[in-house]
C-alpha cells in the first residue's frame, strides 16, 4: 500500500502535469508565451469552489471552473492577437497581477486574503472521493484523459496548423488561413485544462486563497515545458516527475522550513540554467526556446 506521502506527492504530481500539458499546448505547439497561465489555474479553483460552497454538484463545478478560464483565456487572446513576443508575455503577466488582485480585493466573494475554507471533496454518482487513494485515481483518470485530448488535438491536421503559425504566422497567413482564429482557439483550449487543474487542486486541498495563485508559481510550470522540451508531451510527463520529486529530497536533509522555499526555486532555476546551456531543446523537444 502506498504511504499518505507518496499519495499526497501523486496528486500534486497530476494537478502540475496537467497544468504543464495545457501550457504546452499554448507555447510549445502554438509560439505563444503565456506567462498567465497561473491566472486560469486560479480561476477554476475559485469558480470551482464557490459553486460548490453553494452546493452545486461536483461534475458541474468542474467543468464550470474549465469553461470560466477556457472564456477568460478567449477574451485574453482577443485583447492581445496584435501582441507578439516579449510584449505578449509581458501582457500575460499583467493579467496574472489582475486577477490576483480580484482575488485579494473582492472581499464580498473571495473573502480575499482570509481565502475560501471548507470546500467539499468530490463526489460523482453517490460515490465520495474522501480519502487521498481514492482521489488520487479521479485525478489520475483525469490525466490520462488530458494528456490522450491534447495528443489527439497535437497530432491533427488542426495541430500542424498551430504548429505552422508557431514555426511562420506570416506565411501561414499568405495560404490564407485564419491564424488568429487558430491561436485563439489554443490559448482558450489551454485555459480550459487549466482550470480543470484549479478545480481539482481546490477539492483536493479544501482550502484557497490568492497565495496559491501569485506570479511565483508560474516559476515550476514554465520549468517543467522548458525542461521537458517544448512541443514534447512526454519530455513534459517526465520533467514534471523529477522538478516535483527532486525538491522534496530537502526535506530529508534537514534544512530549516524557512529555506525549504527559497531552495526550491533555487533548484528550478539552476535545472533551467543548465538545460538552456547543455540542452536547448529539454529533454525531447524539437524546438529550441527563442
Amino acid at each position: 500500500m502506498l504511504s499518505a506521502y507518496f499519495i499526497h506527492l501523486l496528486i500534486l504530481i497530476g494537478i502540475y502535469l496537467i497544468l504543464g500539458l495545457s501550457l504546452q499546448l499554448a507555447v510549445g505547439f502554438s509560439g505563444i508565451l503565456n506567462l498567465g497561465h497561473i491566472a486560469f489555474f486560479g480561476l477554476g479553483a475559485y469558480t470551482s469552489a464557490l459553486l460548490a460552497i453553494v452546493g452545486w454538484p461536483f461534475l458541474l463545478c468542474f467543468l464550470a471552473g474549465g469553461l470560466v478560464a477556457m472564456g477568460s483565456g478567449f477574451v485574453l487572446s482577443f485583447l492581445t492577437h496584435r501582441i507578439k513576443g516579449d510584449y505578449l508575455a509581458l501582457v500575460t503577466m499583467g493579467f496574472c497581477f489582475v486577477i490576483y488582485s480580484l482575488m485579494l480585493n473582492l472581499d464580498s466573494l473571495t473573502r480575499g486574503p482570509l481565502g475560501l475554507p471548507g470546500i467539499p471533496r468530490p463526489e460523482i454518482l453517490g460515490f465520495g472521493f474522501d480519502n487521498n487513494f481514492s482521489y488520487l485515481l479521479l485525478v489520475t483518470v483525469i490525466v490520462l484523459a488530458t494528456y490522450f485530448l491534447i495528443k489527439r488535438i497535437t497530432d491533427s491536421p488542426f495541430g500542424k496548423l498551430l504548429e505552422a503559425v508557431r514555426d511562420n504566422e506570416l506565411a501561414t497567413k499568405i495560404l490564407g488561413k485564419d491564424t488568429f482564429k487558430v491561436k485563439s482557439f489554443s490559448f482558450a483550449l489551454s485555459a480550459f485544462f487549466a482550470g480543470l487543474a484549479g478545480s481539482l487542486y481546490a477539492h483536493y486541498i479544501t482550502f484557497i486563497d490568492p497565495s496559491s495563485f501569485s506570479l511565483m508559481q508560474i516559476i515550476p510550470v514554465i520549468s517543467i515545458v522548458i525542461v521537458g522540451g517544448l512541443a514534447s508531451l512526454e519530455g513534459t510527463v517526465v520533467a514534471t516527475f523529477v522538478l516535483l520529486l527532486i525538491p522534496e529530497a530537502l526535506r530529508f536533509v534537514g534544512f530549516p522550513s524557512s529555506i525549504l522555499g527559497p531552495m526550491r526555486q533555487i533548484i528550478y532555476a539552476l535545472f533551467l540554467l543548465l538545460i538552456l546551456v547543455f540542452r536547448p531543446k529539454g529533454f525531447w523537444g524539437r524546438i529550441e526556446l527563442e
